[in-house]
């Protein structure tokens, strides 16, 4: 999969351009796009607590890769919306599910070996959807591209306003 880098980085790239039509999309609903991006990396828990440890605690089968699909993103999305006021829920849940999606898409477009990409839809379906083969987890290109489309992003953001300011907008 991409890095860490490059989905936080798409989550702002998608966040901010959603905020130049939305209004009431600010900085503080960007981050929680850019949380969505992070969500399904949430799987990597396991390299501190491996499931034989969670099993072993419980008692019963237990794995964390079932985070990395769609079924345990929704899951997360909805565990972090309790985190927040009632009010803020179902806006919360959309920006965190948009951020989920950027993260599955730019996975499903890594090249594999075997040309298809991982169970994204699973329990629901066992279906891999055909990998576009757009560049490896190894490549670098992905974070630079990311970073420069997010830089150029930030400084437009910031120059429109500072324009809005002085203009009396």
């Amino acid at each position: 999969m991409a890095d860490v880098l490059t989905h936080v980085l798409v989550g702002y790239i998608v966040g901010v351009s959603l905020s130049f039509r939305y209004d009431w999309i600010k900085t503080e609903q960007v981050t929680l796009v850019m949380l969505g991006a992070l969500a399904p990396d949430f799987v990597k828990i396991g390299l501190f607590v491996p499931d034989w440890r969670v099993a072993h605690l419980l008692g019963v089968p237990f794995s964390w890769s079932p985070l990395h699909t769609l079924f345990g993103t929704v899951i997360v999305i909805l565990l972090i919306s309790l985190l927040l006021a009632p009010r803020y829920r179902k806006q919360a849940i959309i920006l965190l599910a948009i951020g989920v999606v950027t993260h599955l898409v730019l996975d499903i477009a890594l090249l594999t070996p075997t040309g298809e990409a991982y169970a994204v839809f699973w329990p629901l379906s066992s279906y891999r959807p055909p990998s576009s083969g757009l560049y490896l987890s190894s490549d670098r290109w992905p974070a630079l591209v990311a970073g420069t489309i997010a830089v150029a992003l930030w400084a437009g953001r910031r120059y429109w306003s500072e324009s809005e300011a002085s203009s009396g907008l």
